[in-house]
């Protein structure tokens, strides 16, 4: 009979033990999510950009030549 009483006590011993560490009289803290903004993109095609280095190399070549 000692050996139930002396189990019983550990076992409640133990459930009251684990709830105490549930949670605590601090307020909780609710920090807001951070809202990701697209990055803004130019409105130009980048191929555009590319085709008008290019003229430009060809042009600045073909001026050099003479």
């Amino acid at each position: 009979m000692r050996i139930t009483t002396t189990l019983a006590a550990a076992a409640t011993l133990a459930v009251v033990s684990t709830s105490a560490f549930a949670g605590g009289v601090a307020p909780t803290v609710i920090e807001t999510p951070e809202v990701m903004e697209a990055p803004k993109t130019s409105s130009v095609n980048p191929t555009y950009i590319v085709v008008g280095v290019v003229a430009a190399l060809l042009i600045a070549a073909a001026a050099s030549e003479d």
